[in-house]
């Protein structure tokens, strides 16, 4: 079963109000239930991660999925991230040509990409959970309206943040930012269907640590352990 208690504390504050709404309880409802009766991805002690390794008052940059993988042994809590020994799907293999490309940095062995989220990378999608092999499955059940407000409390609550749309769908959440506030990058999507059509070559990485070096805010060292 899932447990929103096990939200890191700055956003359990941030987010208290949305656990006491009518539409969460009925999704936390819905997904325990899912995962009773068939294959969820990712596991339950995952479906929250994205929040664990970055707190609230320590983000710096936000990169938008949609669905977690809903292969076999493949979503690990983290947007476009895979568990550490798993094959990196199309879109993650296609971010880490980018980012070999952009920073001359090797394409690390492993997709999981905690080392990120552990410097203030938020890699949300917009639904946590999905049926083993229904990509979509857990779609208008409650998670867009939940991750929506997480974007839209960002944007109010900080400054100077990095929000990454990839693709049309992320992109559709470029309403709920100030972007008198914050710096949005958008490209296409790195999946194979369309990186090849504004993704490739859109240099996100060195983009993101430009606008963070401006502000004074810190790199990301995009570097994973090979």
């Amino acid at each position: 079963m899932i447990d929103f208690n096990q939200i890191e504390p700055s956003w359990q504050q941030t987010l208290s109000k949305e656990f006491t709404k009518p539409y969460f309880k009925n999704l936390l409802n819905f997904v325990n239930q899912e995962y009773t009766t068939g294959i969820i991805h990712p596991p339950a002690k995952d479906v929250f991660k994205a929040f664990e390794f970055s707190p609230l008052h320590s983000l710096k940059v936000v990169v938008l999925g949609q669905d977690p993988y809903h292969g076999e042994g493949q979503a690990n809590g983290l947007s476009f991230s895979v568990r550490e020994g798993v094959k990196h799907p199309p879109s993650l293999r296609n971010i880490f040509k980018e980012l070999e490309s952009d920073l001359s940095l090797f394409i690390p062995k492993s997709g999981d990409l905690q080392p990120w989220a552990e410097q203030g990378v938020l890699l949300l999608n917009s639904m946590l959970t999905v049926q083993a092999t229904l990509p979509g499955s857990h779609q208008k059940k409650g998670w867009e309206e939940f991750t929506d407000s997480v974007i839209q409390a960002i944007s109010d609550k900080k400054e100077n943040i990095v929000f990454i749309l990839w693709g049309k769908y992320a992109q559709s959440k470029e309403e709920l930012i100030d972007e008198s506030k914050h710096c949005i990058i958008k490209s296409a999507h790195p999946s194979p269907f369309s990186a090849h059509r504004g993704f490739f070559g859109s240099k996100p990485f060195s983009k993101i640590n430009t606008f963070l070096s401006k502000k004074n805010l810190g790199k990301i060292n995009w570097s994973l352990s090979q």
